[in-house]
């Protein structure tokens, strides 16, 4: 099958390419992500793969359909970038990988912790400079602490795990409990309870309405002073100008980042030679307490194996008429 792939990066070409070799797709790589300004790119493909921050709102998934796309293949889990009820009523079926690797997530959750704790960025860039002084970097043991985890799914359990491992008290937030989780012998709070008694917040939900900008001005004001801030799922969960409120003003102890609202126009791409005009988001590095990644939580080995062979059999089951196992649907 013909298969356009929009904001694709040389790495992922190499694991796309491997993939390929059992699914013998015809891949056509874009490196620009899809809106209306590059929708044409597609005409004429059977299938169009896309990432976190590529548009196929209403006006994009109109143009894809005239130009003949039926399938929109998401290598990635999330999928509040596709209008989903005007897919349906294009008849365009849209496939998201569901599961690839927890732990890559987790784990990089964790490492954000760890460096946000104990100020490994300041201390790296003093050493460089051969200042080795020491005022400053203090942090704080994590034995002991307790760690609310909102969202508990696959990755939010492998979290919590590890969290455990370091003496932690842990306890969830989640409409929709997990068995998994309850296993660990945790016990999950209400949203009250998180602001009162936890020192670090991990967030690990969708991105959906109820869930946009989860974090704000209120739920800041009922947080515990000094708490930290970890975000490796979407950008929208936080209102970053309230979390900017709360670092000035010391409510908020330390923000950690993988995902920001307004990435689209910064992340994956290479703009150190360029002035960035996002004003919110160059006043949120200015912070000696904040550390952002630029969206690679998922970025291991194992992870891009799995992502790239589910979407590439999704789109093989698609074109051999079978069921979708990972098909997104309205509702």
């Amino acid at each position: 099958m013909e298969v356009a792939i929009y904001s694709s990066t040389p790495y992922e070409k190499t694991f796309l390419d491997q993939a390929n070799k059992v699914e013998n797709h015809k891949l056509r790589y874009h490196d620009m992500s899809l809106d209306m300004d590059t929708v044409e790119l597609a005409a004429g493909y059977g299938a169009v793969c896309i990432f976190v921050n590529d548009k196929a709102d209403a006006q994009v998934l109109e143009a894809l359909h005239k130009g003949g796309t039926r399938l929109i293949a998401l290598r990635c889990t999330g999928f509040n970038n596709v209008d989903l009820a005007a897919a349906a009523r294009l008849g365009i079926r849209v496939v998201r990988v569901v599961n690839y690797s927890p732990n890559s997530v987790a784990e990089h959750a964790v490492a954000l912790l760890l460096a946000i704790n104990r100020k490994v960025h300041r201390a790296y860039n003093r050493t460089r400079d051969s200042n080795f002084s020491l005022d400053g970097l203090i942090g704080f043991d994590l034995y002991g602490k307790t760690v609310a985890v909102v969202g508990t799914g696959k990755i939010g359990c492998v979290f919590a795990k590890i969290m455990q491992g370091f003496g932690c008290h842990v306890f969830g937030y989640d409409p929709y409990p997990s068995p998994q989780f309850e296993a660990l012998g945790l016990k999950y709070a209400t949203a009250g309870e998180i602001g009162e008694r936890a020192d670090i917040v991990a967030l690990f939900c969708p991105l959906t309405p109820q869930t946009h900008h989860i974090i704000n001005r209120e739920t800041l004001k009922r947080a515990k002073p000094g708490a930290l801030l970890v975000n490796t799922s979407r950008g929208g969960l936080i209102d970053t100008e309230a979390v900017i409120e709360a670092l000035k003003t010391g409510q908020l102890g330390g923000l950690a980042i993988d995902v920001y609202e307004q990435e689209a126009d910064l992340f994956f791409r290479d703009l150190s030679s360029e002035i960035i005009t996002d004003d919110i988001f160059q006043r949120l590095v200015s912070f000696p307490n904040v550390i952002v990644t630029g969206h690679q939580a998922y970025l291991t080995r194992e992870a891009l194996t799995t992502i790239c062979e589910t979407t590439l059999q999704s789109i093989t089951a698609f074109e051999k008429n079978q069921p979708l196992e990972n098909e997104v649907k309205v509702g």
